[in-house]
């Protein structure tokens, strides 16, 4: 039974969300009641999942587009009911003032934050370790176990863990996967994210779609906004579910995939921790330490360029000239050649 109880604020992105389940898993392990404040972008990931007791929205997306008057009655019935938990300790990996004042209402006896922290969100905090981001060393999972390492809990097994389909969802992806053909190994290809300088070059996606779809199904996900690079790079000939499925029910996809080839996005992590398909992930812009897949090799496959300017990891690219070339690296047979590593064909690109 649990006999300390603990408040993680950790708000957004769904990367980030999924980046701080391990965290929540040694809590967990170390006999903490584990709390999980969200954002709607996070929330279906957190609620029902095995590390968590229980999770709280903070409908920030909703919020943004009300009056403040409209939101007080929530937002303070949210308050009470995070005070009226007595935690022992609140984390902030959030580290912005919108999660500086969960923090400040939270009534933890120890409130532990980042001198990474900005905004003044710092002043959340009773404890403050040292910086988590900006490490050029850490995967940013490791850089979050730092607020396990600050409590002296163990930080050498590394979990992740995804609530269980429901019967609704697997009859939800059962339709949407009827007619996929399952004679050759399954490819899930999730070809978008937000940041322009993450997105590869579409003529490399052609290339590589060329390739794949001699000797593999495909599949392709994503949201109803990418239907329209989805429907060019792949020349409308492969099964394309975007926007056809919640945050579960693509996890459900995933999980039914021998294979995902992503980006540095939502998808690829999520699916990282379903903890089923192969994954191979493209990176331009962002550094492969921080944010690719943790495990073997002969699991998870990151490719990225070699070009001077790789990775600059900003959202906006800084160059005057050859604005966003990151882009158009790595080539696409360095990807397909990971494909086939991962998922061994009779012949080889050479």
């Amino acid at each position: 039974m649990a006999t300390k109880r603990a408040l993680l604020v950790r708000l957004s992105s769904l990367g980030d969300v999924i980046f701080n389940i391990p965290l929540a898993a040694i809590l967990k392990a170390n006999d903490y009641e584990v709390t999980w404040i969200t954002s709607e972008k996070g929330y279906d990931v957190i609620k029902n999942n095995p590390y968590v007791d229980e999770a709280i929205l903070a409908p920030l997306k909703k919020w943004k587009k009300q009056k403040f008057s409209e939101n007080f009655k929530e937002y303070i019935e949210i308050v009470k009911h995070i005070r009226s938990k007595k935690f022992d300790i609140a984390i902030d990996t959030q580290l912005l003032i919108k999660s500086f004042v969960w923090m400040i209402f939270s009534g933890a006896k120890r409130r532990i934050v980042s001198t990474s922290a900005r905004e003044f969100a710092f002043l959340g905090g009773t404890e403050i370790i040292g910086k988590i981001q900006s490490d050029n060393v850490h995967h940013a999972i490791e850089n979050y176990l730092k607020f396990a390492k600050h409590l002296k809990l163990d930080t050498s097994k590394i979990e992740a863990a995804l609530p269980d389909s429901t019967p609704e969802i697997i009859n939800k992806v059962d339709e949407l996967l009827k007619d996929l053909n399952r004679s050759k190994p399954v490819i899930a290809v999730a070809p978008a994210t937000t940041w322009k300088p993450k997105h590869w070059n579409k003529n490399n996606w052609k290339k590589l779609i060329n390739e794949l779809e001699k000797d593999y199904t495909l599949v392709f996900t994503g949201t109803s906004s990418d239907n329209e690079l989805i429907e060019d790079i792949s020349g409308g000939k492969h099964l394309n579910i975007a926007g056809q499925t919640s945050v579960l029910e693509l996890a459900e996809v995933f999980r039914r995939s021998d294979l995902l080839i992503s980006l540095d996005s939502g998808s690829t992590h999520l699916a990282w921790a379903t903890r089923k398909p192969k994954i191979v992930t493209i990176f331009c812009c962002t550094p492969t330490h921080l944010y690719a897949p943790i495990g073997p090799k002969e699991k998870y496959i990151a490719v990225t360029g070699n070009i001077p300017c790789q990775p600059c990891h900003k959202r906006v690219c800084p160059l005057k000239r050859g604005r966003n070339r990151c882009t158009l690296h790595p080539d696409y047979k360095e990807v397909l050649n990971a494909v086939h590593s991962l998922l061994p064909i009779n012949e080889k690109i050479l």
